[in-house]
Protein backbone atom coordinates (compact mmCIF):
# COMPACT_ATOMS: atom_id res chain seq x y z
CA UNK A 1 0.00 0.00 0.00
CA UNK A 2 1.14 3.55 -0.65
CA UNK A 3 1.97 5.76 2.31
CA UNK A 4 -1.42 7.48 1.90
CA UNK A 5 -3.42 9.94 4.00
CA UNK A 6 -4.92 7.20 6.16
CA UNK A 7 -1.53 5.75 7.09
CA UNK A 8 -0.36 9.28 7.80
CA UNK A 9 -3.39 9.85 10.03
CA UNK A 10 -2.61 6.69 12.01
CA UNK A 11 1.00 7.83 12.44
CA UNK A 12 -0.14 11.27 13.61
CA UNK A 13 -2.56 9.75 16.12
CA UNK A 14 0.24 7.57 17.53
CA UNK A 15 2.80 10.38 17.64
CA UNK A 16 0.34 12.74 19.32
CA UNK A 17 -0.06 10.30 22.21
CA UNK A 18 3.63 9.57 22.61
CA UNK A 19 5.54 12.71 21.64
CA UNK A 20 3.34 15.72 22.44
CA UNK A 21 4.97 17.60 25.30
CA UNK A 22 8.27 15.76 24.80
CA UNK A 23 11.65 17.43 24.56
CA UNK A 24 14.03 17.06 21.61
CA UNK A 25 17.39 15.87 22.91
CA UNK A 26 19.22 14.79 19.73
CA UNK A 27 19.00 15.39 15.98
CA UNK A 28 20.98 13.28 13.49
CA UNK A 29 20.94 13.40 9.69
CA UNK A 30 21.98 9.80 9.16
CA UNK A 31 21.47 9.89 5.38
CA UNK A 32 21.27 12.61 2.73
CA UNK A 33 17.45 12.68 2.91
CA UNK A 34 16.84 11.12 6.35
CA UNK A 35 16.53 12.48 9.89
CA UNK A 36 16.50 10.77 13.26
CA UNK A 37 15.11 12.86 16.12
CA UNK A 38 15.36 11.62 19.70
CA UNK A 39 12.49 12.78 21.94
CA UNK A 40 12.15 12.29 25.70
CA UNK A 41 8.52 12.23 26.75
CA UNK A 42 6.97 10.97 30.01
CA UNK A 43 10.31 9.45 31.06
CA UNK A 44 10.45 7.39 27.84
CA UNK A 45 12.98 7.96 25.07
CA UNK A 46 11.58 7.74 21.52
CA UNK A 47 13.46 7.78 18.21
CA UNK A 48 11.50 9.33 15.35
CA UNK A 49 12.81 8.38 11.93
CA UNK A 50 11.69 10.47 8.96
CA UNK A 51 12.84 9.95 5.39
CA UNK A 52 12.23 12.09 2.31
CA UNK A 53 13.55 9.38 0.01
CA UNK A 54 11.95 9.55 -3.44
CA UNK A 55 11.55 5.78 -3.57
CA UNK A 56 10.49 5.19 0.05
CA UNK A 57 9.32 8.24 2.03
CA UNK A 58 8.27 7.34 5.57
CA UNK A 59 8.01 8.38 9.19
CA UNK A 60 7.73 6.14 12.25
CA UNK A 61 9.29 5.35 15.61
CA UNK A 62 12.22 2.93 15.59
CA UNK A 63 13.72 0.98 18.52
CA UNK A 64 17.41 1.28 17.64
CA UNK A 65 19.70 4.26 17.23
CA UNK A 66 21.52 5.26 14.05
CA UNK A 67 25.13 6.22 13.60
CA UNK A 68 25.69 9.95 13.14
CA UNK A 69 28.11 11.05 10.40
CA UNK A 70 31.44 12.51 11.50
CA UNK A 71 30.47 15.89 10.04
CA UNK A 72 26.85 16.97 10.35
CA UNK A 73 25.27 18.35 7.12
CA UNK A 74 24.22 21.99 7.05
CA UNK A 75 20.50 21.24 7.38
CA UNK A 76 21.13 19.11 10.45
CA UNK A 77 23.19 21.91 12.04
CA UNK A 78 20.36 24.34 11.32
CA UNK A 79 17.80 22.05 13.00
CA UNK A 80 20.04 21.65 16.02
CA UNK A 81 20.30 25.43 16.30
CA UNK A 82 16.53 26.03 16.18
CA UNK A 83 14.97 22.82 17.52
CA UNK A 84 17.34 20.89 19.79
CA UNK A 85 16.24 21.37 23.37
CA UNK A 86 12.81 22.46 22.19
CA UNK A 87 9.44 20.99 23.14
CA UNK A 88 6.94 19.39 20.74
CA UNK A 89 3.75 21.40 21.23
CA UNK A 90 1.54 19.66 18.67
CA UNK A 91 1.57 17.17 15.79
CA UNK A 92 -1.02 17.71 13.06
CA UNK A 93 -2.03 16.57 9.60
CA UNK A 94 -3.63 19.14 7.27
CA UNK A 95 -6.86 17.82 5.68
CA UNK A 96 -5.81 14.15 5.41
CA UNK A 97 -2.85 15.12 3.25
CA UNK A 98 0.37 13.10 3.26
CA UNK A 99 1.87 15.85 5.37
CA UNK A 100 2.83 15.91 9.08
CA UNK A 101 3.60 19.15 10.90
CA UNK A 102 5.50 19.22 14.19
CA UNK A 103 5.00 22.48 16.10
CA UNK A 104 8.09 22.98 18.26
CA UNK A 105 8.50 25.64 20.92
CA UNK A 106 11.95 26.79 22.01
CA UNK A 107 13.91 29.95 22.89
CA UNK A 108 15.87 32.03 20.42
CA UNK A 109 19.37 33.46 20.85
CA UNK A 110 17.99 36.21 23.11
CA UNK A 111 16.12 33.76 25.28
CA UNK A 112 12.70 34.78 24.04
CA UNK A 113 10.11 32.04 23.41
CA UNK A 114 9.42 31.28 19.74
CA UNK A 115 7.92 28.58 17.55
CA UNK A 116 9.10 26.72 14.47
CA UNK A 117 7.38 24.08 12.36
CA UNK A 118 9.08 20.98 11.00
CA UNK A 119 7.01 19.60 8.12
CA UNK A 120 7.55 16.26 6.40
CA UNK A 121 5.84 15.75 3.05
CA UNK A 122 5.41 12.07 2.11
CA UNK A 123 4.77 12.60 -1.60
CA UNK A 124 6.91 10.13 -3.56
CA UNK A 125 9.59 11.85 -5.60
CA UNK A 126 8.34 15.23 -4.30
CA UNK A 127 8.93 14.24 -0.64
CA UNK A 128 10.72 16.77 1.53
CA UNK A 129 11.44 17.85 5.09
CA UNK A 130 10.98 21.58 5.54
CA UNK A 131 11.65 23.95 8.46
CA UNK A 132 9.47 27.07 8.64
CA UNK A 133 9.14 29.88 11.15
CA UNK A 134 5.95 30.98 12.93
CA UNK A 135 4.86 33.11 9.95
CA UNK A 136 5.09 30.18 7.51
CA UNK A 137 8.28 31.34 5.82
CA UNK A 138 10.72 28.61 4.80
CA UNK A 139 13.94 28.65 6.81
CA UNK A 140 15.46 25.73 4.87
CA UNK A 141 14.73 22.20 3.68
CA UNK A 142 16.50 18.89 3.32
CA UNK A 143 15.94 19.22 -0.46
CA UNK A 144 16.03 22.66 -2.05
CA UNK A 145 13.72 23.03 -5.05
CA UNK A 146 14.43 26.08 -7.27
CA UNK A 147 12.15 27.34 -10.04
CA UNK A 148 14.22 25.46 -12.62
CA UNK A 149 13.14 22.20 -10.97
CA UNK A 150 9.49 23.02 -10.29
CA UNK A 151 7.14 25.57 -11.78
CA UNK A 152 4.51 24.83 -9.10
CA UNK A 153 6.40 25.69 -5.92
CA UNK A 154 9.87 26.82 -4.95
CA UNK A 155 11.25 25.35 -1.75
CA UNK A 156 13.98 27.81 -0.85
CA UNK A 157 14.85 29.89 2.23
CA UNK A 158 12.68 33.00 2.43
CA UNK A 159 9.86 31.64 0.27
CA UNK A 160 6.36 31.23 1.75
CA UNK A 161 5.39 27.65 2.54
CA UNK A 162 2.23 26.06 1.14
CA UNK A 163 1.10 22.54 0.31
CA UNK A 164 0.93 22.13 -3.49
CA UNK A 165 -2.30 20.96 -5.12
CA UNK A 166 -4.60 21.52 -2.13
CA UNK A 167 -7.09 23.45 -4.25
CA UNK A 168 -7.51 20.55 -6.71
CA UNK A 169 -8.98 18.00 -4.30
CA UNK A 170 -11.59 18.12 -1.57
CA UNK A 171 -10.92 17.47 2.11
CA UNK A 172 -12.82 14.23 2.88
CA UNK A 173 -12.96 15.04 6.60
CA UNK A 174 -15.14 18.10 5.94
CA UNK A 175 -17.25 16.64 3.11
CA UNK A 176 -20.89 15.85 3.98
CA UNK A 177 -23.14 13.27 2.29
CA UNK A 178 -24.67 15.75 -0.16
CA UNK A 179 -21.31 17.11 -1.32
CA UNK A 180 -19.94 13.58 -1.56
CA UNK A 181 -22.78 12.47 -3.86
CA UNK A 182 -22.41 15.55 -6.03
CA UNK A 183 -18.67 15.11 -6.48
CA UNK A 184 -18.95 11.39 -7.30
CA UNK A 185 -21.72 12.01 -9.86
CA UNK A 186 -19.66 14.77 -11.48
CA UNK A 187 -16.51 12.62 -11.80
CA UNK A 188 -15.54 11.41 -15.31
CA UNK A 189 -13.67 8.39 -13.89
CA UNK A 190 -14.62 4.93 -12.72
CA UNK A 191 -15.78 4.74 -9.12
CA UNK A 192 -12.35 3.76 -7.68
CA UNK A 193 -10.38 6.40 -9.55
CA UNK A 194 -13.04 8.97 -8.71
CA UNK A 195 -12.12 8.62 -5.02
CA UNK A 196 -8.41 9.30 -5.30
CA UNK A 197 -8.81 11.94 -8.00
CA UNK A 198 -11.47 13.83 -6.03
CA UNK A 199 -10.45 13.56 -2.34
CA UNK A 200 -7.13 14.00 -0.56
CA UNK A 201 -5.64 11.07 1.33
CA UNK A 202 -7.02 8.25 -0.82
CA UNK A 203 -4.69 5.72 -2.44
CA UNK A 204 -6.02 3.28 -5.08
CA UNK A 205 -6.08 0.49 -2.46
CA UNK A 206 -8.04 2.60 0.05
CA UNK A 207 -10.54 3.52 -2.65
CA UNK A 208 -10.83 -0.07 -3.90
CA UNK A 209 -11.48 -1.36 -0.37
CA UNK A 210 -14.22 1.19 0.23
CA UNK A 211 -15.93 0.34 -3.08
CA UNK A 212 -15.64 -3.37 -2.27
CA UNK A 213 -17.24 -2.86 1.16
CA UNK A 214 -20.11 -1.02 -0.53
CA UNK A 215 -20.66 -4.05 -2.80
CA UNK A 216 -20.02 -2.14 -6.04
CA UNK A 217 -18.13 -2.97 -9.21
CA UNK A 218 -14.85 -1.07 -9.16
CA UNK A 219 -14.91 -0.61 -12.95
CA UNK A 220 -18.32 1.05 -13.24
CA UNK A 221 -18.34 4.80 -14.03
CA UNK A 222 -18.99 6.99 -11.01
CA UNK A 223 -21.50 9.05 -12.99
CA UNK A 224 -23.66 5.94 -13.54
CA UNK A 225 -24.23 5.30 -9.81
CA UNK A 226 -27.92 5.36 -8.87
CA UNK A 227 -29.28 6.74 -5.59
CA UNK A 228 -29.20 3.37 -3.82
CA UNK A 229 -25.57 2.74 -4.86
CA UNK A 230 -24.54 6.25 -3.88
CA UNK A 231 -26.22 5.75 -0.54
CA UNK A 232 -24.26 2.57 0.20
CA UNK A 233 -21.03 4.19 -0.90
CA UNK A 234 -21.73 7.30 1.18
CA UNK A 235 -22.37 5.13 4.25
CA UNK A 236 -18.95 3.52 3.92
CA UNK A 237 -17.27 6.86 3.20
CA UNK A 238 -18.81 8.63 6.19
CA UNK A 239 -18.03 5.68 8.52
CA UNK A 240 -14.39 5.68 7.39
CA UNK A 241 -14.06 9.44 7.94
CA UNK A 242 -15.60 9.15 11.41
CA UNK A 243 -13.10 6.40 12.29
CA UNK A 244 -10.23 8.66 11.18
CA UNK A 245 -11.56 11.59 13.26
CA UNK A 246 -11.85 9.30 16.30
CA UNK A 247 -8.40 7.82 15.73
CA UNK A 248 -9.82 4.31 15.38
CA UNK A 249 -7.51 2.25 13.18
CA UNK A 250 -7.18 -1.49 12.51
CA UNK A 251 -3.52 -2.19 11.80
CA UNK A 252 -2.82 -5.24 9.66
CA UNK A 253 -0.47 -6.70 7.06
CA UNK A 254 -1.60 -9.15 4.38
CA UNK A 255 0.79 -12.00 3.57
CA UNK A 256 0.75 -13.79 0.23
CA UNK A 257 2.58 -17.13 0.46
CA UNK A 258 4.79 -15.82 3.24
CA UNK A 259 5.65 -12.53 1.49
CA UNK A 260 4.17 -9.15 2.55
CA UNK A 261 1.65 -8.02 -0.03
CA UNK A 262 -0.14 -5.02 1.49
CA UNK A 263 -0.56 -3.22 4.77
CA UNK A 264 -3.37 -0.96 5.88
CA UNK A 265 -4.77 0.92 8.86
CA UNK A 266 -8.28 -0.42 8.18
CA UNK A 267 -9.52 -3.96 7.47
CA UNK A 268 -8.63 -5.29 4.01
CA UNK A 269 -11.66 -7.43 3.20
CA UNK A 270 -10.69 -7.70 -0.47
CA UNK A 271 -7.88 -10.02 0.67
CA UNK A 272 -10.07 -12.16 2.92
CA UNK A 273 -8.55 -15.38 1.54
CA UNK A 274 -4.97 -14.48 2.48
CA UNK A 275 -3.13 -14.58 5.79
CA UNK A 276 -3.52 -11.39 7.83
CA UNK A 277 -1.21 -10.33 10.67
CA UNK A 278 -2.52 -7.82 13.20
CA UNK A 279 -0.46 -5.15 14.98
CA UNK A 280 -1.11 -2.94 17.99
CA UNK A 281 1.32 -0.21 16.97
CA UNK A 282 1.61 1.57 13.60
CA UNK A 283 5.40 1.86 13.85
CA UNK A 284 5.71 -1.89 14.49
CA UNK A 285 3.55 -2.55 11.43
CA UNK A 286 5.65 -0.31 9.19
CA UNK A 287 8.94 -1.72 10.52
CA UNK A 288 7.71 -5.26 9.86
CA UNK A 289 6.37 -4.46 6.40
CA UNK A 290 9.27 -2.43 5.09
CA UNK A 291 11.80 -4.65 6.89
CA UNK A 292 10.53 -7.79 5.17
CA UNK A 293 10.10 -5.95 1.88
CA UNK A 294 13.64 -4.59 2.13
CA UNK A 295 14.96 -8.06 2.98
CA UNK A 296 13.18 -9.56 -0.03
CA UNK A 297 14.49 -6.77 -2.29
CA UNK A 298 18.03 -7.19 -0.96
CA UNK A 299 17.93 -10.94 -1.55
CA UNK A 300 16.52 -10.36 -5.05
CA UNK A 301 19.32 -7.90 -5.86
CA UNK A 302 22.05 -10.16 -4.47
CA UNK A 303 20.63 -13.17 -6.30
CA UNK A 304 20.58 -11.38 -9.67
CA UNK A 305 24.27 -12.07 -10.42
CA UNK A 306 23.96 -15.64 -9.20
CA UNK A 307 20.84 -16.17 -11.30
CA UNK A 308 22.70 -14.84 -14.35
CA UNK A 309 25.56 -17.30 -13.75
CA UNK A 310 23.15 -20.22 -13.42
CA UNK A 311 21.02 -19.32 -16.45
CA UNK A 312 24.17 -18.82 -18.57
CA UNK A 313 25.53 -22.19 -17.46
CA UNK A 314 22.12 -23.78 -18.06
CA UNK A 315 21.93 -22.36 -21.60
CA UNK A 316 25.42 -23.64 -22.31
CA UNK A 317 24.52 -27.05 -20.89
CA UNK A 318 21.35 -27.25 -22.99
CA UNK A 319 23.30 -26.46 -26.17
CA UNK A 320 25.87 -29.07 -25.21
CA UNK A 321 23.11 -31.60 -24.64
CA UNK A 322 21.57 -30.92 -28.09
CA UNK A 323 24.97 -31.31 -29.78
CA UNK A 324 25.73 -34.56 -27.95
CA UNK A 325 22.32 -36.02 -28.78
CA UNK A 326 22.86 -35.16 -32.47
CA UNK A 327 26.29 -36.83 -32.39
CA UNK A 328 24.77 -39.88 -30.72
CA UNK A 329 22.10 -40.09 -33.40
CA UNK A 330 24.84 -40.04 -36.04
CA UNK A 331 26.37 -43.16 -34.45
CA UNK A 332 23.18 -45.17 -35.03
CA UNK A 333 24.49 -46.24 -38.49
CA UNK A 334 27.39 -48.09 -36.90
CA UNK A 335 25.57 -51.46 -37.10
CA UNK A 336 25.07 -50.95 -40.83
CA UNK A 337 28.86 -50.68 -41.27
CA UNK A 338 29.37 -53.86 -39.24
CA UNK A 339 26.87 -55.73 -41.44
CA UNK A 340 28.58 -54.41 -44.59
CA UNK A 341 31.90 -55.78 -43.36
CA UNK A 342 30.41 -59.15 -42.45
CA UNK A 343 28.63 -59.44 -45.85
CA UNK A 344 31.90 -58.70 -47.69
CA UNK A 345 33.79 -61.30 -45.64
CA UNK A 346 31.04 -63.85 -46.27
CA UNK A 347 30.29 -63.24 -49.97
CA UNK A 348 33.03 -61.01 -51.37
CA UNK A 349 35.39 -63.80 -52.47
CA UNK A 350 33.84 -63.87 -55.98
CA UNK A 351 33.74 -60.11 -56.46
CA UNK A 352 35.15 -58.88 -59.76
CA UNK A 353 38.13 -56.56 -59.63
CA UNK A 354 37.04 -52.86 -59.77
CA UNK A 355 33.42 -53.60 -58.71
CA UNK A 356 31.62 -50.69 -57.02
CA UNK A 357 28.85 -52.67 -55.35
CA UNK A 358 28.28 -56.14 -53.92
CA UNK A 359 24.70 -57.45 -54.16
CA UNK A 360 23.97 -60.07 -51.48
CA UNK A 361 21.14 -61.49 -49.35
CA UNK A 362 21.39 -60.19 -45.76
CA UNK A 363 21.36 -63.34 -43.65
CA UNK A 364 20.02 -61.35 -40.65
CA UNK A 365 16.70 -60.46 -42.26
CA UNK A 366 16.71 -62.34 -45.58
CA UNK A 367 16.40 -59.13 -47.61
CA UNK A 368 18.52 -58.10 -50.65
CA UNK A 369 21.37 -55.77 -49.71
CA UNK A 370 23.63 -53.65 -51.91
CA UNK A 371 27.02 -53.11 -50.23
CA UNK A 372 28.99 -50.12 -51.60
CA UNK A 373 32.63 -50.93 -52.46
CA UNK A 374 35.73 -48.87 -53.06
CA UNK A 375 36.96 -50.19 -56.43
CA UNK A 376 40.56 -49.33 -55.56
CA UNK A 377 40.53 -51.70 -52.55
CA UNK A 378 40.44 -55.47 -52.29
CA UNK A 379 37.37 -57.16 -50.67
CA UNK A 380 39.25 -57.72 -47.44
CA UNK A 381 40.40 -54.09 -47.36
CA UNK A 382 36.81 -52.94 -47.98
CA UNK A 383 35.60 -55.15 -45.11
CA UNK A 384 38.32 -53.81 -42.79
CA UNK A 385 37.39 -50.22 -43.68
CA UNK A 386 33.77 -50.87 -42.63
CA UNK A 387 34.85 -52.60 -39.41
CA UNK A 388 37.12 -49.64 -38.60
CA UNK A 389 34.16 -47.26 -39.06
CA UNK A 390 31.97 -49.47 -36.90
CA UNK A 391 34.51 -49.64 -34.07
CA UNK A 392 35.09 -45.89 -34.16
CA UNK A 393 31.34 -45.12 -33.97
CA UNK A 394 30.91 -47.75 -31.27
CA UNK A 395 33.57 -46.11 -29.11
CA UNK A 396 32.01 -42.69 -29.81
CA UNK A 397 28.54 -43.96 -28.81
CA UNK A 398 29.87 -45.44 -25.57
CA UNK A 399 31.69 -42.21 -24.70
CA UNK A 400 28.69 -40.08 -25.65
CA UNK A 401 26.38 -42.21 -23.50
CA UNK A 402 28.48 -41.37 -20.43
CA UNK A 403 28.87 -37.72 -21.44
CA UNK A 404 25.14 -37.27 -22.06
CA UNK A 405 24.34 -38.80 -18.69
CA UNK A 406 26.72 -36.32 -17.05
CA UNK A 407 25.25 -33.45 -19.05
CA UNK A 408 21.72 -34.44 -18.00
CA UNK A 409 22.91 -34.51 -14.37
CA UNK A 410 24.46 -31.04 -14.77
CA UNK A 411 21.23 -29.73 -16.25
CA UNK A 412 19.17 -31.16 -13.39
CA UNK A 413 21.57 -29.67 -10.86
CA UNK A 414 21.45 -26.22 -12.48
CA UNK A 415 17.65 -26.28 -12.70
CA UNK A 416 17.55 -27.21 -9.02
CA UNK A 417 19.92 -24.32 -8.23
CA UNK A 418 17.68 -21.93 -10.16
CA UNK A 419 14.69 -23.05 -8.10
CA UNK A 420 16.78 -22.77 -4.91
CA UNK A 421 17.56 -19.14 -5.79
CA UNK A 422 13.82 -18.47 -6.05
CA UNK A 423 13.33 -20.08 -2.62
CA UNK A 424 16.27 -18.27 -0.95
CA UNK A 425 15.22 -16.18 2.04
CA UNK A 426 18.60 -15.21 3.49
CA UNK A 427 22.07 -14.36 2.25
CA UNK A 428 23.30 -17.61 3.82
CA UNK A 429 20.97 -19.50 1.45
CA UNK A 430 22.64 -17.79 -1.51
CA UNK A 431 26.08 -18.58 -0.06
CA UNK A 432 25.18 -22.29 -0.01
CA UNK A 433 24.15 -22.16 -3.66
CA UNK A 434 27.29 -20.30 -4.69
CA UNK A 435 29.43 -22.79 -2.74
CA UNK A 436 27.81 -25.69 -4.59
CA UNK A 437 28.27 -24.02 -7.98
CA UNK A 438 31.92 -23.34 -7.16
CA UNK A 439 32.57 -26.90 -5.95
CA UNK A 440 31.18 -28.34 -9.20
CA UNK A 441 33.01 -25.92 -11.49
CA UNK A 442 30.09 -23.76 -12.66
CA UNK A 443 31.58 -20.72 -10.91
CA UNK A 444 35.30 -20.00 -10.93
CA UNK A 445 36.84 -20.00 -7.46
CA UNK A 446 38.19 -16.56 -6.59
CA UNK A 447 41.46 -15.93 -4.81
CA UNK A 448 43.92 -18.38 -3.35
CA UNK A 449 42.88 -21.30 -1.22
CA UNK A 450 43.90 -20.62 2.36
CA UNK A 451 45.30 -23.31 4.59
CA UNK A 452 43.38 -24.50 7.57
CA UNK A 453 39.67 -24.37 8.17
CA UNK A 454 37.74 -21.27 7.21
CA UNK A 455 34.53 -20.75 9.08
CA UNK A 456 31.68 -20.14 6.62
CA UNK A 457 28.10 -19.18 7.32
CA UNK A 458 25.77 -22.00 6.36
CA UNK A 459 22.05 -21.79 6.06
CA UNK A 460 19.94 -24.31 7.92
CA UNK A 461 16.90 -26.28 6.78
CA UNK A 462 13.54 -24.90 7.87
CA UNK A 463 11.61 -26.67 10.61
CA UNK A 464 7.80 -26.71 10.84
CA UNK A 465 5.46 -28.30 13.36
CA UNK A 466 2.40 -30.07 12.00
CA UNK A 467 -1.07 -29.68 13.50
CA UNK A 468 -0.55 -33.09 15.11
CA UNK A 469 2.79 -32.14 16.66
CA UNK A 470 5.17 -33.81 14.19
CA UNK A 471 8.40 -32.07 13.24
CA UNK A 472 8.75 -31.46 9.49
CA UNK A 473 12.15 -30.46 8.08
CA UNK A 474 12.50 -28.67 4.73
CA UNK A 475 15.67 -28.29 2.65
CA UNK A 476 15.70 -25.33 0.26
CA UNK A 477 18.75 -26.10 -1.88
CA UNK A 478 20.74 -29.14 -2.98
CA UNK A 479 23.14 -29.07 -0.02
CA UNK A 480 20.29 -28.77 2.46
CA UNK A 481 18.35 -31.51 0.66
CA UNK A 482 21.36 -33.79 1.02
CA UNK A 483 21.50 -33.03 4.74
CA UNK A 484 17.77 -33.49 5.25
CA UNK A 485 17.53 -36.82 3.39
CA UNK A 486 20.75 -38.54 4.44
CA UNK A 487 21.72 -37.05 7.80
CA UNK A 488 18.60 -35.75 9.53
CA UNK A 489 16.08 -38.34 8.33
CA UNK A 490 15.86 -41.79 9.90
CA UNK A 491 14.88 -44.94 8.03
CA UNK A 492 11.27 -44.89 9.26
CA UNK A 493 10.77 -41.16 8.59
CA UNK A 494 8.62 -40.08 5.63
CA UNK A 495 10.17 -38.24 2.68
CA UNK A 496 8.32 -35.89 0.25
CA UNK A 497 9.27 -34.22 -3.04
CA UNK A 498 7.46 -32.55 -5.95
CA UNK A 499 7.18 -35.05 -8.79
CA UNK A 500 9.22 -34.36 -11.91
CA UNK A 501 10.43 -30.87 -10.97
CA UNK A 502 13.11 -29.22 -8.84
CA UNK A 503 12.18 -28.57 -5.25
CA UNK A 504 12.80 -29.17 -1.58
CA UNK A 505 13.18 -32.47 0.21
CA UNK A 506 10.69 -32.55 3.09
CA UNK A 507 10.70 -35.14 5.85
CA UNK A 508 8.32 -35.97 8.66
CA UNK A 509 10.18 -37.08 11.77
CA UNK A 510 7.92 -40.03 12.57
CA UNK A 511 10.23 -41.49 15.24
CA UNK A 512 8.29 -44.74 15.31
CA UNK A 513 4.83 -43.12 15.61
CA UNK A 514 1.92 -43.55 13.24
CA UNK A 515 1.54 -40.41 11.14
CA UNK A 516 -2.05 -39.11 10.67
CA UNK A 517 -3.39 -38.05 7.25
CA UNK A 518 -3.46 -34.37 8.18
CA UNK A 519 0.31 -34.34 8.74
CA UNK A 520 0.86 -36.08 5.39
CA UNK A 521 -1.20 -33.33 3.72
CA UNK A 522 0.76 -30.57 5.47
CA UNK A 523 4.10 -32.12 4.50
CA UNK A 524 2.84 -32.37 0.91
CA UNK A 525 1.86 -28.69 1.02
CA UNK A 526 5.39 -27.80 2.18
CA UNK A 527 6.93 -29.85 -0.65
CA UNK A 528 4.61 -28.12 -3.14
CA UNK A 529 5.27 -24.62 -1.79
CA UNK A 530 9.05 -25.05 -1.73
CA UNK A 531 9.25 -26.27 -5.33
CA UNK A 532 9.22 -24.93 -8.87
CA UNK A 533 5.45 -25.48 -8.87
CA UNK A 534 4.86 -22.93 -6.08
CA UNK A 535 2.55 -20.82 -8.28
CA UNK A 536 0.48 -23.74 -9.56
CA UNK A 537 -2.94 -24.47 -8.01
CA UNK A 538 -2.00 -28.12 -7.38
CA UNK A 539 1.30 -30.02 -7.38
CA UNK A 540 1.76 -33.80 -7.54
CA UNK A 541 3.94 -35.01 -4.67
CA UNK A 542 5.83 -38.31 -4.39
CA UNK A 543 6.33 -39.61 -0.87
CA UNK A 544 7.94 -42.69 0.58
CA UNK A 545 9.82 -43.80 3.66
CA UNK A 546 13.42 -42.69 3.91
CA UNK A 547 14.67 -46.30 3.84
CA UNK A 548 13.51 -46.54 0.20
CA UNK A 549 15.83 -43.77 -0.96
CA UNK A 550 19.10 -44.54 -2.73
CA UNK A 551 21.90 -42.28 -3.87
CA UNK A 552 23.62 -43.06 -7.15
CA UNK A 553 27.40 -43.57 -6.93
CA UNK A 554 29.02 -40.27 -7.72
CA UNK A 555 25.62 -38.56 -7.80
CA UNK A 556 25.18 -34.82 -7.33
CA UNK A 557 24.11 -33.54 -3.88
CA UNK A 558 20.40 -33.65 -3.26
CA UNK A 559 19.59 -36.17 -6.01
CA UNK A 560 18.09 -39.51 -5.02
CA UNK A 561 16.65 -42.67 -6.59
CA UNK A 562 13.52 -44.44 -5.37
CA UNK A 563 11.28 -47.11 -6.91
CA UNK A 564 8.64 -47.54 -4.20
CA UNK A 565 6.45 -44.52 -3.51
CA UNK A 566 2.95 -43.12 -3.06
CA UNK A 567 1.51 -39.96 -4.60
CA UNK A 568 -0.78 -37.15 -3.47
CA UNK A 569 -2.00 -33.83 -4.90
CA UNK A 570 -1.09 -30.86 -2.69
CA UNK A 571 -2.01 -27.18 -2.69
CA UNK A 572 1.10 -24.98 -2.23
CA UNK A 573 -0.35 -23.11 0.75
CA UNK A 574 1.49 -23.17 4.08
CA UNK A 575 -0.29 -20.27 5.79
CA UNK A 576 -1.73 -22.55 8.47
CA UNK A 577 1.50 -24.42 9.27
CA UNK A 578 3.53 -23.22 12.24
CA UNK A 579 7.23 -22.63 11.63
CA UNK A 580 9.63 -23.32 14.46
CA UNK A 581 11.98 -20.45 15.26
CA UNK A 582 15.65 -21.31 14.97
Amino acid sequence: MAFDGFTTAAIVADLQKKLTGGGISRIVQSEKDELLITVKSNKVQYRLLMSASASLPLIYLIPENKQAPLTAPNFCMLLRKHLQGGQILSITQPSLERVIRLEIGHRDELGDPCVHFLTIELMGKYSNIILTDASGTIVDSIKRVPATMSSVREVLPGRPYFIPGTDEKADPLTTDRTAFAEKMKASPYDVVKAFYMTFTGFSPLAAEELVYEAGLDARMPAASLDEEMLGRLADQFMARMEAVREGQFTLSMVMDRGVPREYAVFPLRIYAGLETRSYDDISSLLIAYYGEKESANRIRQKSADLRHVVTTALDRTNKKCILQEKQLKDTEKKDRYRIYGEMINAFGYGTEEGAKVLNVINYYDGQPLAVPLDPTLTPSENAQKYFDRYNKLKRTAEALGTQIEETYADREQLEACLTAIDLAETEADLTDIRRELTDFGFVQRKGQVTRGKVRETKSRPLVFISSDGFKMVVGRNNLQNEEVSFRIAGGSDWWFHAKGQPGSHVIIKAEGREVPDRTFEEAGALAAYYSKGRRAPKVEIDYTQRKNLRKKNGGKPGFVIYHTNYSLMATPDISGIRQEKQ
